[in-house]
């Protein structure tokens, strides 16, 4: 009598016990859902906080660059023009024939520290917004900068690029410039290297730079917190592309940088 009262209370307690199990899996599922809705959630924010930081900085570089060219400009329409006026003058000077003879050596020392600025002033803009990738393309200046190094430097560098890279925008072109004029740049200034090897791709759509020296290397501290190194990464970042760079096993520096996805002019 007593097993069939404690079965008939079993057969009461098993759909109660069904529905505290169904209740129970479905708080625990809800609760996975919540979890899973609540990192998409997160995944999404954080990135939302990445484009919007990727568009702050094309904006601050965009900024840089207008600033650049303004410079520029001034440099060469204003300061130039009253220098090359300055100059004239000089040379009229010098050819003045009732000028003291004590005043004719002054008078070239002056002219020729005045070139010497007309040159430097012309150089500085063109590094502040380089013409000869307005009016060359991205190729020829490579290249001009390649010759201009190995015959001045000590150093040999190899370029290697596609001829398609004209097609490349203008932003593109620019940041690829850049990037290029660092690495080379902090190669020449620290590395102690003797051979620079340039690579720029263009398959499909996607681009790809591999940069590599012989030189000694690059410690970790310059790595994480090098002035070149954050302008390279955030250079690269502005054009939407990703940069890993480092030492190979056999010593020297690497850079390589992938652009996918580009638009092709």
């Amino acid at each position: 009598m007593e097993g069939t009262t404690q079965l008939s209370n079993l057969v009461y307690l098993l759909p109660l016990l069904a529905i505290i199990f169904i209740v129970a899996a479905g708080v625990l599922m809800l609760n996975l859902h919540f979890q899973k809705n609540l990192f998409h959630q997160k995944l999404m924010q954080e990135e939302i906080i990445s484009n919007h930081q990727k568009e702050l900085l094309r904006s601050s570089i965009q900024v840089q660059e207008d600033e650049r060219k303004r410079i520029a400009v001034d440099l060469h329409d204003e300061l130039g023009a009253v220098l090359s006026i300055a100059r004239m003058h000089l040379v009229a000077l010098e050819q003045q024939t009732r000028i003291p003879e004590e005043c004719i050596g002054s008078l070239k020392d002056i002219r020729e520290l005045t070139e010497t600025s007309i040159s430097s002033i012309r150089r500085i803009s063109h590094e502040l917004m380089p013409q000869n990738l307005q009016m060359f393309g991205l190729l020829e200046t490579l290249q001009h900068i390649v010759s201009t190094a190995n015959n001045s430097n000590g150093i040999n560098i190899r370029l290697n690029c596609d001829d398609k890279l004209e097609s490349l925008p203008w932003s593109v072109s620019l940041g690829l410039y850049r990037i290029c004029l660092e690495l080379i740049n902090n190669t020449i200034k620290h590395a102690q290297a003797k051979h620079i090897n340039i690579s720029i791709r263009l398959d499909g759509r996607q681009l790809t730079l591999f940069y590599v020296d012989d030189g000694i290397g690059i410690t970790e501290k310059e790595l994480k917190n090098g002035l070149g190194q954050k302008n390279i990464q955030a250079r690269a970042i502005s054009i939407g592309a990703t940069v890993n760079m480092g030492n190979n096993e056999t010593g020297g520096f690497y850079a390589m940088l992938k652009l996918p996805d580009i638009t092709i002019i």
